[in-house]
């Protein structure tokens, strides 16, 4: 049975519990029911009058008409929305934002820290079943319904709306703290072009009695307190974290990072001020560009002497290290946080994309490259380290103590400035971290513009460029406190709290509304609407039951032992671990308060609000040749 939709209504007939047209589109209201087409037969449109009804093989109506409608359903997206110029520019988008600052300095010291060649056991298999399967959910439900991370729950569990702004606050935290780590890799930028390096001396204004070269031709005697030429220009030039006492006394601001950081956004605002087609271009620049120095880069450590020492670490399987739980976390907790479901951005990037995009190659491919990426970075890090290693005649462990944003720029700065053509190897290296950062921090940021328009059209539809100029300089000032002489500490505590246990907790909660509530067989046949072929019971599997379960088990693994923060010679007080659970909070406490609202306002008992609530209230446009259609 189909209901005719060429039936010849005005405007002024679409009256409250009926259908109208609109815009080439069929719109239903909410409480009527879209009656389908039994057969599911395929049938041509005619060629005359395209008013005409037609049955569509997946089982809706379809129709194309001209003529306003009034009422709710205003909310419904009329235009066509913005698409990527290319495929190709889609995907490097994706691997740009997943492919981050991330790759290069954490997994090789959480691979060689568990064990070495036998930690990439765990880390495959967390990847299988719980990485890209949640990878793959995303893409697959951003192109699908076309929305950002906040009007899409209308069309899936408009109860989890609170996740939409939940992500929104995680994003802003992001930047307010990532781009401060790209405005030290700027300012070593700017250092590098001089013919001597200035962490390669202890001549500097700002050196100590302490500092020993270890690469001067002068026999030198390493004490307890000796400090390279590196970690002093990185700690008391480029932080200057001596002029701070810690998170009880921050101290002034560094007028040179603050310049650093600036230029920086200046150049994130430019890039995506315009939406997808301008990002989409700078990305191949930013996206491909590590890749080429990663390659010299890799070539150059091969052939430092002592390379095959640091490789032998780095690779060199610890098999009793399966037996530890922390090993199975941290290889959770690694694949999640690279590629980087939960902050809105593969929702966005996605909800671009056209409607029959092969989201499945998609979410291979680039996952698939995020992970080589990773075990490339180990080989382009730890053949530095083995060369470090052969010239102080030290064992590589002693060598890779530091961790974190200290491995680059202490540890590899220090072996760069000590090869030949060091100043050629400093500029191409930092440049990589610049464009490793900024395609991320573009991907971050149109997580928030994406949904923040998508769910006020009528407000920023028409002022994107506003908008933006708004949210970049919200995150310049957001990021003040981390680039005061103490914002290292900043840094740290943002990166631990602000992020983690919050962002594991939104995708937990995506996943589950998404798998049960929405229903796995309704996001399946939703996918095959888009693929022609629906998810295997792998997928579903991991979708309902092993993916929840992964994140769960990282997120309460992280909430029975928190990190115990050190940087440099502070410990962090007792009471910074209460600020940054305030912090990470502060974000997801949107989920239940939205809920709350939500239940609230919704008319009816309890049952009846609970059922509205988590029943799909925006019809999602189903696009067929020119005509548009709307599923319920």
């Amino acid at each position: 049975e189909t209901e005719p939709l060429t039936s010849k209504k005005d405007a002024s007939d679409c009256s409250k519990g009926e259908d109208c047209k609109e815009n080439g589109l069929l719109v239903r209201n909410p409480k009527s029911a879209l009656r389908l087409v039994e057969d599911g037969s395929k049938v041509q449109p005619s060629q005359g009058d395209k008013g005409e009804a037609a049955q569509i093989s997946n089982g809706y109506s379809g129709v194309q008409s001209s003529g306003p409608c009034n009422g709710e359903q205003q909310l419904m997206e009329l235009e066509d929305r913005e698409t990527w110029s290319k495929k190709i520019d889609f995907l490097l988008s994706v691997i740009g934002y997943a492919v981050d600052l991330g790759n290069v300095w954490r997994f090789p010291y959480i691979c060689y820290q568990n064990g070495g060649g036998a930690f990439l056991i765990p880390y495959t298999i967390m990847a299988i079943f719980g990485g890209i399967p949640l990878f793959y959910m995303e893409l697959a439900l951003g192109q699908y319904h076309r929305n950002g991370c906040i009007s899409i729950w209308r069309k899936i569990c408009p109860i989890f709306k609170g996740i939409g702004f939940a992500i929104c606050i995680i994003d802003l935290y992001v930047a307010s703290y990532y781009n401060t780590i790209m405005a030290w890799a700027f300012y070593y930028l700017i250092s590098s072009f001089t013919a001597e390096l200035p962490w390669t001396s202890c001549t500097n204004p700002w050196n100590t009695g302490n500092c020993t070269n270890y690469f001067s031709k002068d026999n030198v005697s390493w004490s307890l307190h000796s400090t390279s030429p590196a970690e002093e220009f990185y700690t008391r030039q480029v932080l200057q974290v001596h002029r701070s006492s810690g998170l009880e006394d921050l101290g002034g601001i560094s007028w040179q990072l603050t310049l650093c950081l600036l230029l920086i956004f200046t150049i994130v605002y430019f890039s995506i001020w315009k939406g997808v087609k301008t990002s989409g271009k700078v990305v191949w620049v930013t996206a491909t560009f590590p890749y080429i120095i990663l390659f010299i880069l890799l070539v150059r450590g091969a052939t430092l002497p002592g390379a095959w020492r640091g490789v032998l670490y780095y690779l060199k399987p610890d098999w009793q290290k399966l037996l530890a739980t922390e090993v199975w976390v941290d290889a959770a907790a690694q694949i999640f946080f690279s590629l980087g479901p939960g902050f809105g951005v593969l929702l966005a990037y996605a909800s671009y994309n056209k409607f029959h995009n092969n989201c499945y190659q998609d979410a291979l491919v680039t996952s698939t490259v995020n992970c080589l990426t990773s075990f490339v970075s180990g080989f382009v890090i730890f053949t530095v380290l083995g060369y470090m290693a052969e010239m102080r005649n030290e064992d590589v462990s002693e060598v890779a103590k530091d961790t974190g944003p200290s491995l680059l720029f202490i540890t590899y700065a220090e072996a760069i400035a000590n090869m030949p053509a060091s100043t050629f190897f400093a500029i191409i290296f930092f440049l990589m971290l610049l464009t490793l950062g900024l395609d991320s921090t573009f991907a971050g940021l149109e997580g928030v513009i994406t949904g923040v328009l998508d769910e006020f059209p009528h407000v920023w539809g028409k002022r994107r460029e506003l908008f933006v100029l708004g949210l970049t300089i919200v995150c310049f000032l957001g990021s003040l406190a981390t680039l005061t002489f103490g914002g290292a500490y900043v840094v740290k505590l943002f990166e631990e709290y602000a992020t983690g246990p919050a962002v594991l907790t939104v995708v937990f909660l995506e996943a589950v509304a998404v798998s049960w509530f929405y229903g796995i067989t309704q996001f399946c046949n939703d996918v095959k609407e888009m693929l022609g072929s629906a998810p295997g019971w792998y997928w579903r599997v991991c979708w309902v039951a092993i993916s929840p379960l992964f994140l769960l088990f990282v997120t309460c693994s992280f909430l029975s032992n928190p990190p115990e923060l050190r940087l440099f010679e502070y410990d962090y007080p007792y009471w910074t671990t209460v600020v940054g659970y305030c912090i990470g909070t502060s974000s997801i406490i949107f989920i239940p308060i939205y809920m709350l609202y939500r239940l609230v306002i919704t008319p009816g008992t309890l049952k009846e609000r609970i059922l509205k609530s988590i029943t799909p209230e925006t019809a999602t446009e189903i696009p067929f040749g020119d005509i548009r259609m709307n599923a319920v």
